[in-house]
Parts: structure tokens; sequence; C-alpha cells
């Protein structure tokens, strides 16, 4: 480890430990696919801590464990050895169904490709969440509604996918994600799909969640120079193993 390495890592760990509890916490986590006979580990002892309030990024090359590490955050799978702690609760301890409802009061998803229905409009997508939650009817359309004027949709919420642009079907996708009021917002290469100005619009948005409204941001790209520029805390993953963890005090939450 050279002398720029071990400064930030000092520094990252000094970050954690100032830092408020951790809404997210990572122990020795491995991930092993079984191929045959063969076992591929895709995570190799994870540890890590994300903080309520963080923008945080996971970065790292073609292979490197980040759609794992994403899966496993975002309580879609469970690890093969170690422990996940959201909000204190370790989640490979949960029923498959009490999972579900966890990660459905919890975490909101943006991806890469939207994932909306396209048989729906806009508003029935945002809507779909507190349908599965048993929103009482009313108040889910109250709240659809308001969500959707908030990223700038309110004229086009009875548009289906295939009426809107890009950048639009992904603010669909950002209001979807923020409808049952998560504290934790998991973007999946959020910008993969879009033009340059339209994945700034899209980033500046999730900046506004983060500082404004309190959001922890959890951002999963391949994008050195994009995490340099939004996130507060960079994690990177080679091989499935964390290499570094960089604090960038340049990006402030105020």
């Amino acid at each position: 480890m050279n002398k720029e390495e071990n400064e930030n890592r000092m520094k990252a760990m000094t970050h954690n430990n100032a830092s408020p509890k951790a809404i997210l916490r990572l122990e020795n986590v491995w991930k092993i696919y079984r191929m045959g006979e063969v076992e591929v580990p895709a995570l190799r002892g994870v540890s890590v801590d994300i903080h309520k309030g963080d923008f945080v990024a996971i970065i790292g090359a073609s292979g490197s464990g980040k759609s794992t590490m994403m899966n496993l955050i975002g309580c879609l799978d469970i690890p093969t050895r170690g422990s996940i702690f959201l909000q204190a609760e370790d989640i490979s301890t949960l029923s498959e169904s009490d999972l579900a409802s966890f990660r459905g009061k919890t975490i909101g998803f943006i991806f890469q490709l939207y994932n909306l229905i396209p048989s729906m409009s806009a508003f029935e997508n945002v809507m779909l969440p507190l349908e599965f939650q048993e929103y009482d009817e009313t108040r889910a359309k109250k709240r659809a509604e308001e969500i959707l004027q908030m990223v700038g949709l309110g004229d086009k919420m009875h548009h289906r996918p295939a009426q809107l642009s890009g950048g639009q079907q992904q603010r669909v996708s950002i209001a979807r994600s923020l409808v049952s009021n998560p504290e934790i917002i998991l973007a999946d290469e959020p910008t993969g799909a879009l033009d340059s100005v339209t994945g700034k619009e899209v980033l500046n948005m999730l900046r506004t969640l983060w500082k404004e409204e309190g959001k922890t941001i959890i951002m999963v790209t391949h994008d050195l120079a994009l995490a340099k520029t939004y996130a507060h805390t960079t994690i990177e993953l080679k091989d499935g193993q964390i290499v570094r963890t960089l604090v960038n005090d340049e990006v402030k939450k105020g």
C-alpha cells in the first residue's frame, strides 16, 4: 500500500468512527456460486459499514462483484457466509415474505433500464409499491401524484413508458423508488441508458434527495469520475474484495 492509499484508508476509518450509526453493515460476507462441481466466489470476505445519510458509490470493473454486492445490499439475495445487517436486522434470518416486506419499506430501487411495466401509466407504475404494501387507496393515490409532481412529471402521469423519453422514464423510476418513503435509495448504473445531459439531471436529482431529503444513496457505477463528482464515500471492488475506500470531503451534504 503506498502513502496516498494509506492516508485515504486512515481518513476513511476516521470518518467511519465519527459517523452516525451504520444503517447497513456487511460482516465478512461471501457469495459463492456453484457451476457444476466448481465453486465461483463473487464476493470474498467483504466487510463494510454504510452510514445513515451518506452518498456512497460502489465502483469496479466488470466482474468485480458490484452486481452481487448490489443484490445483497438490496435484500434480493442472501450471503453464502457472513452476515448483513439492515437497520440492525440480520436479513439472513428473515423468511422470504418478511424479507420482501422489509425490503419494500426500507429500500427504493432505481435501475439502469428503468424496469417499468409497459402496459401501465407512469402513475400506475408509481402506485405499485404502495399496492404491494396494502396502503389505503386514497392515501396511495395522493402520495403517487405528489411524488410525480416532485420529479417534474405532473403533466405526464397518465402517459405510458413508450410515450416518455428515457430521462422521463428514469424520473418515473425515481418516483417509484421514493413513493413508500424508504431510507435507502439503491441506484444501479442510473445513467447508463441516458445521454450525458439527461444523466446529469438524474444525478443532480439524487444529490438533492441526499442533501435535502436526508436519504442514504448507494449508487453502483463503473464510472470513477462520476463517483468522485457526486459521492461522499467511494468503495472500490476488485475480484470480489474491497481494495480501497475513499472519502471525498469536497462533496458536502450541507
